[in-house]
């Protein structure tokens, strides 16, 4: 098991409003777009339900430009 396991729709939801990201808009199925207004970046979030797997999570942060340390840190 990595660092990035275990972390659910809404906890990466709630870190990801700490870097500054907010809902942008709905995508294909149960996918949503958020958006940073300060870096202008965008990153696509899966809400599904259970644990988002790592490789999954570790996509969403590398689209975002948060390093897996910072998104544990906050």
């Amino acid at each position: 098991m990595g660092r990035l396991t275990g972390f659910r729709y809404r906890k990466i939801i709630k870190k990801l409003k700490k870097f500054g990201f907010s809902f942008y808009r709905q995508a294909a199925g149960s996918h949503e777009i958020w958006y940073n207004e300060e870096t202008k970046k965008f990153t696509t979030i899966p809400n599904h339900p259970g644990d988002m797997p790592e490789g999954t999570l570790r996509a969403i942060l590398k689209q975002a430009d948060i390093s897996p340390d910072e998104f544990l840190k906050k």
